[in-house]
């Protein structure tokens, strides 16, 4: 069905019939998927979108129970995450740019390992990286625990709304509200607490069992900015996302300098130069004399420019 502004909407089925919500937009050959983080719908990367849409098809969608998808009965570990992210893509012939906000890092890196002759590169966006310790320290075991009965309730008593709110911050304004009333349900505080429930085993899992990452262009980008009480974590974050840039091949490690967290609310127009740096190595890479490998992706060029149009609003860190 065709959504807003030509955009065609669909709900593909999952392995296990449930449908998931799916929007594609933008023009040309190339596909760029983008993946929400924990708790997240397609609405979070509207400001991002229309960045992308001059250059590629752009796809975004809701994980289960999550804006406009079915919620799930199995739990919410990668592997369903994976397997529902490769059902809405399994009608794209092209291999796929993925973009990987938070949590949707881990999702875009394990979906990559098991189909690797899918992917044409990746950018992680302040992803949750298996080699920040402070993943695995007791007092975030506990926040994890105290947390995740409490969402539902969070929702019932309107205080994940309160918490979404300055999410909308920038976004174009209809995308916003969907955002926060989508997000503020009781129904999908529940499916975000099913995949934070999930993510400490899924953490272990990656800490014990890396990824194998395809030989393609991965870019990092890191929020840099952070409260006082803030700092210890983000700059441990911050050394782990550097330290798996230089561990990949190809990889790429960006300074998001006016952002925290939020680098697709904050910064869309860096996310959308490094999808461009990857779609205009690949193109140059498949040029007449040139083949994979041919281009050092790790090297230091500097950022293409931002699309014309493109805004930009100052960086702020909210958890």
């Amino acid at each position: 069905m065709t959504g807003p502004a030509g955009g065609l909407e669909e709900d593909p089925v999952s392995r296990d019939g449930r449908r998931l919500h799916s929007r594609l937009t933008g023009q040309g050959e190339a596909v760029v998927v983008l993946e929400a983080g924990l708790g997240a719908t397609r609405d979070s990367w509207a400001g991002l979108v229309p960045l992308l849409e001059p250059h590629a098809r752009v796809l975004v969608y809701d994980r289960a129970g999550l804006g406009r998808s079915e919620p799930a009965q199995d739990d919410r570990r990668l592997p369903s995450l994976v397997a529902d992210l490769h059902a809405v893509t399994a009608r794209v012939e092209r291999p796929l740019v993925l973009v990987g906000h938070s949590w949707g890092g881990p999702i875009v890196r394990r979906f990559a390992e098991a189909h690797p002759r899918r992917v044409q590169g990746l950018v992680l966006v302040d992803p949750s990286d298996e080699r920040c310790l402070a993943y695995f320290s007791r007092a975030n075991a506990l926040q994890t625990a105290l947390a995740v009965p409490l969402m539902p309730l969070l929702a019932r008593l309107g205080l994940i709304a309160a918490g979404v709110r300055p999410m909308t911050a920038g976004l174009p304004q209809e995308a916003a509200a969907r955002l926060l009333d989508e997000s503020s349900t009781v129904p999908a505080a529940r499916a975000a607490a099913a995949e934070m429930a999930a993510s400490g085993p899924d953490l272990v899992e990656l800490r014990d069992h890396p990824p194998q990452l395809p030989d393609v262009p991965v870019t990092w980008i890191s929020g840099v900015q952070a409260s006082r009480l803030e700092r210890g974590l983000r700059d441990s974050l911050v050394a782990a996302h550097e330290a798996s840039a230089r561990a990949h091949g190809r990889g790429r490690h960006v300074r998001a300098e006016r952002s925290g967290h939020l680098v697709p609310m904050t910064e869309p127009e860096l996310i959308a130069a490094e999808v461009r740096r990857i779609l205009a190595d690949e193109h140059e890479a498949a040029a007449p004399g040139r083949g994979p490998g041919t281009r050092d992706a790790t090297s230091a060029s500097p950022h293409l420019p931002p699309s014309p149009g493109s805004p930009r609003s100052a960086g702020t860190h909210l958890s």
